[in-house]
Formats: C-alpha cells, structure tokens, sequence
C-alpha cells in the first residue's frame, strides 16, 4: 500500500452489501474510534499486555465483520508485542492499524 493512497483508500467489509449484515457492520464501523482510542491510549502508557489482547480482539473481531485487511495488520500488532520487538516496530504496527481502522466504513464500494 502506497503512503500517498492510504487515507484516501477507504476499507470496506466483504458484508457491506448484505442487507441482513449491513447494520451490524455499521455498528462495529460506529465502535472503530474508541476502538482506536484504546489502542493509542495502551500504546502510549506502555500497557504491552493489553495492547496485544486489545489486537488480538480486534483481530478476530474484524474478521467476523469482513474487514479482512485489518485482520492480518492486528495479528502483526500483536505478534509484535508477544514477541517484544523494539518500541518503534510496536509504534509502527499501531500506526499501520490505527490507519485501516480510521478508514473503515460500512456499506459497499461503488
């Protein structure tokens, strides 16, 4: 993914266009900026533990609502953490997730 496109690249679920999913992936889209929030607060006050559960959850989460791209980017998030890499490989794997989460949207592509 290049730099240049990726706040413009919007990430929609693969359930988006299903009428009997579509509301419940609006609601986890609606939950993605306290999702964020918690991840960049753990980040910030070192909570490693938390921040790889919190990805984890995310993991499995964003994969139950078709947002598929986010998934492997939580796994290395929390692969990250588990296996202690160096801080700045941690900040990187939030920031690429705090990206795709800000922006996920539901509905469909047009």
């Amino acid at each position: 993914m290049s730099q240049s496109n990726s706040l413009t690249e919007l990430v929609y679920s693969s359930l988006g266009a299903d009428p009997d999913l579509a509301k419940i992936v609006e609601m986890f889209v609606e939950e993605m900026p306290d999702r964020i929030a918690r991840l960049l607060d753990l980040y910030e006050s070192a909570d490693w533990e938390e921040l790889r559960r919190t990805a984890h959850q995310l993991k499995g989460a964003a994969g139950s609502y078709g947002f598929d791209p986010i998934s492997p980017c939580a796994a290395r998030l929390e692969k990250a953490v588990r296996g202690e890499a160096p801080e700045d490989q941690i900040r990187h794997a939030v920031d690429e997730l705090v990206d795709l989460c800000r922006r996920a949207t539901s509905g469909a592509p047009t």
